[in-house]
């Protein structure tokens, strides 16, 4: 099977801005979701050392909307990752395959549409 390379002349030019926005909208979910990972490990520090007061409402709320924000992917990562005690690294590996992923977009999938 022959492999087809892309260029500009065989892409239509509404293709080409299609893709380019979704790959747009992909790039700045990941961005955001960085930033929810990003503020969890902090509101698990301030919650750790009773900076927050866990019996706040708001606070709870906060809380528990992060947990199920980044749970469902922390969770398959602290299941592969070895036990380091207290030391929690999931939201390190999480944000690499994050940053992993964006790359791959730039390099590899950007220049399709170009």
């Amino acid at each position: 099977m022959p492999r087809i390379r892309y260029t500009r002349s065989n892409l239509k030019p509404e293709r080409t801005r299609l893709m380019l926005a979704v790959l747009n909208v992909i790039l700045i979910a990941l961005n955001l979701y960085t930033y929810v990972i990003i503020a969890a490990a902090i509101f698990s520090w301030l919650y750790a050392f009773n900076v927050v007061n866990p019996r706040n409402q708001v606070v709870a709320m906060i809380g528990n909307t992060l947990y199920q924000l980044t749970e469902p992917l922390l969770r398959p990562i602290r299941n592969v990752m070895p036990n380091l005690g207290g030391l929690d690294l999931s939201p390190i590996v999480l944000l690499l395959g994050i940053i992993l992923i964006e790359q791959i977009i730039y390099i590899y999938l950007i220049p399709i549409a170009f």
